[in-house]
């Protein structure tokens, strides 16, 4: 059997922590079309029998029903692939969702809260979706797979391994219960990074996300293709998103001016689909105004910068001259030496202590 695995498209999604610039937003919700697009073409001229879509499909908070029928009338170009859907955290099948009350084409499967069967020929493919934002596990722990002899799939979508309280609250299962099951291939969905090539004929894949969310998410993304029989599975990892997110560091330590570091910026050089993340390190010789910087660079690349510089000061030696300069910094460095204090208010002493020194210059 030949199969398509793609999961968290989050169609609708705002992207309004990406950055300052105004319409990524927009851009962003044209990837997410043109990607989609990408697979439905893929399915028809490689004739796959099946999709499977491992959750996230939209956002339920922002999704319009334009977005919805946009979905549907691809699932309409396909008639002969049978889609399964297994609803995640952020599409959950709940009586508001489009998974509930849209009539959706018929090759669609939807599945919802309770582990579902259905047969086709000598496959059983199984899934569980969301009915909530949060899912304390879908009983995967006392399911048992009805006949060993037939292909079993199992679509879903969430954490696995997972150690923190707040992946506990997506669905948390373990590789080892689901390797025990006997699954011959598991579609999961929640992970935005790519996990299919960890070891030899892995069979319990994450395809990651189908376009970054963010520089948080570098790299490649795309869908999973796979060939499947009871004793083989070959996979392949097909990028589709042409966006790709990538940060770039710049050093300050010899750059001596605003104006000069502008021009640095200004001046750099991507490829044409890139979105930059600028990491400010070193040491600086004049203060960073972050808004500042983001109104003077035309560079259109370039969508957020960072400052991750310190004061190019030795502060030690000041702390210890007995002036009004060395008390400022004394006392600023005490306050650095708090361990409770957080790494924002850490930033803002820091700042601070930049900005009393300039005036006490």
């Amino acid at each position: 059997m030949k199969f398509v695995h793609i999961a968290d498209m989050h169609f609708d999604a705002p992207f309004t922590n990406l950055s300052d610039k105004e319409m990524l937003g927009d851009l962003m919700r044209l990837e997410q079309r043109k990607v989609f697009k990408k697979v439905i073409e893929y399915i028809k001229e490689n004739f796959v029998e099946y999709l499977f879509i491992a959750g996230d499909l939209y956002e339920q908070k922002y999704v319009r029903k334009s977005t919805i029928e946009y979905i549907n009338n691809l699932f309409k170009e396909i008639p002969k692939t049978k889609i399964f859907i297994a609803p995640g955290n952020h599409d959950p099948y709940i009586k508001n969702s489009y998974y509930y009350k849209f009539d959706w084409n018929k090759n669609v499967k939807i599945f919802t809260s309770k582990i579902e069967k259905v047969k086709l020929g000598d496959i059983n493919i199984y899934g569980y979706g969301f009915n909530d934002f949060y899912c304390e596990g879908c009983g995967i722990e006392d399911f048992k797979i009805e006949d060993y002899n037939l292909i079993n799939i199992f679509v879903v979508h969430g954490s696995l391994d997972c150690v923190s309280v707040e992946d506990k609250q997506y669905n948390p299962m373990f590789r080892k219960d689901l390797r025990e099951k006997g699954f011959d291939y598991v579609a999961l969905g929640h992970i935005h990074k790519v996990d299919y090539n960890h070891e030899e004929k892995q069979r319990i894949v994450y395809p990651g996300s189908m376009i970054s969310g963010g520089f948080d998410e570098l790299g490649k993304h795309g869908m999973i293709v796979g060939e499947l029989n009871k004793d083989d599975i070959k996979l392949e990892f097909i990028p589709l998103a042409d966006i790709e997110f990538k940060i770039k560091e710049i050093e300050v330590t010899y750059i001596f001016s605003k104006e000069e570091l502008i021009e640095k910026i200004n001046e750099l050089v991507f490829k044409e689909r890139e979105l930059i993340e600028i990491i400010l390190t070193g040491k600086r010789n004049f203060q960073i105004n972050l808004n500042e910087l983001h109104k003077l660079i035309t560079n259109s690349k370039v969508i957020k910068i960072k400052d991750k510089t310190k004061i190019n000061y030795d502060l030690k030696l000041l702390s210890n001259e007995k002036t009004l300069k060395g008390l400022f910094v004394k006392q600023m460095l005490d306050k650095l030496q708090d361990e409770t204090i957080t790494e924002e208010y850490r930033i803002k002493i820091e700042k601070a202590m930049e900005i009393g020194l300039e005036a006490l210059q």
